[in-house]
């Protein structure tokens, strides 16, 4: 009799235990990785605007583990440095016109590293010349901005050159500034006992900064043509090509189903992308049986009223072409942060996430991993960079490209 009531308070003890454990699925993310592309280590852009560099070149990272060249470690302040002086120039050039800040495009590493090269982290690394492991650019930024401005936006009728060479004198002291605060940009470097140069380092790669392709969704420009995304750190004016969601989703899903990375632009203002590693777009209408437009619905809800809602598993709000549309001509999407996708996974619900790299340290429950319903990257993508062949056959066409 003992061991029968021992055997029942087991057994209700494993109950108790298993509708505790059902519980708790029903309360927090549990997630199952479908596809994981390999990467390099997480990074911490710390206190510098500079995610475009980070993410950008973690991709190239990523792209030479999938091409079999090795494990690399590119220095994000030697190109960081290179785009500020030629953004700079723009702004210049423009009276101001064009924006001058830390932000930037994926576009200025590809062309950053057929232009100017590459070169190792450990030539130019991030905080070194003020005593420090990490970037913090608000000193930096507080007298660039302040140089850039007055030059750009002053009333001078004739800038001044160097009797030297010709060159406006704003550019040496900029560039004088940049070597104090971000280091000297190595000429030459030895790297695994041979001698480069930064751009001799980057033809050793193998890499072809022509191979890489941007692409966008968004009903203001015709779909299958190229067009200048309208955001202000888009300062060189590249072209993206414009894909409607559906083919633009397809290609996320190839490209990591084969082998490969995506540079991801998106929003990371909107409450869904949350700061433990989590970015959903719930389904409100469903999640909290409520009538009208899920998309209007969730727009008006407080930022508590969102907080409820996205700390646990919901079903998520496939959005439409027109209610991106919407998002990005209202200022509701913005272009806030580069990251890199590089791989899938689902929620117990049977939700569908990409696995995202993100360069805030080890942040976040997931330590620099966040997890992105594919629901809020359909809404929230700005913009992404793909290797060409990692475009579906079928799209390549459309696009006229080879």
């Amino acid at each position: 009799m003992k061991k029968s009531l021992a055997l029942a308070a087991i057994g209700l003890f494993a109950l108790t235990a298993t509708a505790q454990e059902a519980k708790k699925d029903t309360t927090d993310f549990i997630f199952t990785t479908i596809k994981e592309n390999p990467i390099t280590s997480i990074k911490d852009q710390h206190r510098a605007g500079t995610c475009w560099s980070y993410s950008a070149l973690g991709f190239i990272e990523a792209e030479l583990l999938r091409m079999g060249k090795g494990e690399y470690d590119f220095s994000e302040m030697y190109i960081v440095y290179n785009t500020y002086m030629d953004r700079a120039d723009k702004a210049i050039r423009t009276h101001g016109d064009a924006s001058f800040s830390q932000g930037g495009s994926f576009y200025d590493v590809l062309y950053g590293m057929k232009t100017f090269g590459l070169v190792p982290e450990a030539e130019m690394r991030p905080g070194v010349m003020y005593g420090d492991t990490l970037s913090n650019h608000n000193e930096l930024s507080a007298v660039t901005d302040a140089y850039v401005e007055a030059i750009a936006k002053g009333s001078l009728k004739k800038l001044q050159l160097s009797p030297e060479d010709g060159t406006p004198l704003w550019k040496k002291g900029l560039a004088g500034i940049y070597d104090v605060y971000l280091g000297k940009r190595p000429e030459k470097f030895t790297y695994k006992g041979v001698e480069y140069t930064p751009q001799s380092f980057y033809e050793s790669t193998g890499l072809n900064a022509d191979d890489y392709v941007s692409l966008t969704s968004y009903t203001h420009h015709p779909f299958y043509s190229s067009f200048v995304i309208e955001i202000p750190d888009n300062w060189r004016w590249a072209s993206s090509y414009n894909l409607p969601i559906d083919e633009l989703m397809e290609v996320f899903d190839n490209a990591i189903e084969k082998g490969y990375t995506i540079a991801w632009g998106s929003d990371v203002s909107e409450e869904g992308f949350t700061r433990n590693g989590i970015a959903v777009l719930p389904d409100i209408e469903k999640a909290q049986e409520l009538g009208g437009s899920d998309m209007a619905r969730w727009l008006k809800m407080s930022a508590a009223e969102k907080q409820s809602v996205i700390t646990r598993p919901q079903p998520q709000k496939w959005c439409t072409q027109e209610e991106r549309q919407a998002g990005y001509d209202n200022r509701e999407t913005t272009d806030d942060h580069g990251m890199l996708i590089y791989g899938t996974a689902k929620d117990q619900l049977g939700n569908d996430y990409y696995l995202v790299k993100n360069s805030w340290g080890k942040a976040g429950k997931y330590e620099g991993i966040w997890y992105a319903s594919k629901a809020f990257v359909r809404y929230k993508t700005m913009n992404i960079i793909v290797h060409k062949n990692a475009i579906p056959k079928h799209i390549l066409k459309k696009l006229n490209l080879k």
